[in-house]
């Protein structure tokens, strides 16, 4: 039970990441391949936050929200806003993910740093496994992000606006909605969202200059099963992901498990392409 409860906490981390994929494409139809370098940025503010300044954690929260959340609106209106094509979108977002690799090492170096859990880091015996709270943490917050978001999306009218951007931008456009401004927000909001989520992943992670790249690659594994655009996708994907690198891990060997996550991948892309939780329509002419 153990190393299901480390899967589970894995691929917890994995679904966040695909969290704020979702949340940028379903507003702009838009993949930023730097989602994951905001979340390191966010690990290592967490850091400097913690262990070198000693900041209350909620001050802390604050701080590595805003600064990543400035970040995000700074890619927005550089990598994003300039660029009308999508396809071009994703090597500006690449080269975004890139600077923000390079730009963490030269300030942060590229040994990982300890980011403390506030919850303590005593190990759990729980339903005959050993756990750390952080790992607890980590699913409960997925969980609760996907429902909170999908709650947002049906109760309120800027959740029911992005959800008309993502079935028809031209005609959310038509009906009054401000397209880009939305995007640019929800944009900003999904940086914010990374940062605060750094205070979280930084302590099962580490903070290290490395973390971005790893994490973006099995974050969109987990969109890619669970479906673009899907929220409850981004949990099943996160589950299947982590579960199978954990248990690869132990019982193939460590060099297997990245193996036996795309053996996966291929073999629900082949039955689902367009993945578990979205279902391809045929346009009427």
């Amino acid at each position: 039970m153990t190393i299901i409860w480390g899967g589970l906490a894995l691929g917890a981390v994995y679904a966040l990441v695909a969290v704020g994929y979702n949340i940028v494409f379903i507003s702009s139809k838009t993949f930023n391949f730097a989602q994951a370098q905001l979340m390191m940025v966010g690990t290592f503010v967490a850091h400097t936050g913690l262990v070198t300044l000693r900041l209350p954690v909620a001050l802390v929260v604050l701080m590595a929200t805003a600064a990543v959340m400035a970040v995000a609106a700074v890619e927005e209106r550089l990598a994003i806003r300039p660029v009308g094509d999508p396809e071009a979108v994703l090597v500006t977002t690449l080269g975004a993910a890139v600077l923000l690799n390079g730009l963490t090492q030269l300030v942060w170096g590229g040994q990982p740093l300890t980011v403390p859990f506030f919850g303590g880091d005593q190990v759990l015996e729980l339903l005959g496994g050993r756990v750390y709270p952080v790992e607890i943490a980590l699913v409960v917050v997925a969980v609760a992000l996907v429902v909170l978001f999908t709650w947002f999306s049906r109760r309120f009218v800027t959740g029911l606006a992005l959800l008309a951007m993502a079935e028809d931008r031209e005609a959310a456009m038509l009906r009054g909605i401000d397209v880009r401004r939305l995007a640019f927000w929800t944009f900003a909001a999904s940086g914010a969202l990374a940062g605060l989520l750094g205070v979280f992943v930084g302590p099962k992670t580490f903070a290290v200059a490395t973390l971005g790249a790893s994490l973006a690659l099995k974050g969109f594994v987990v969109v890619a099963i669970g479906g673009f655009g899907s929220m409850p996708g981004t949990l099943v994907g996160g589950l299947v992901v982590g579960l199978v690198e954990a248990l690869a891990a132990r019982h193939l060997g460590s060099e297997y498990a990245s193996i036996s996550v795309f053996a996966v991948l291929i073999a629900i892309l082949l039955v689902r392409p367009s993945g578990l939780f979205v279902r391809t329509r045929e346009r009427a002419v």
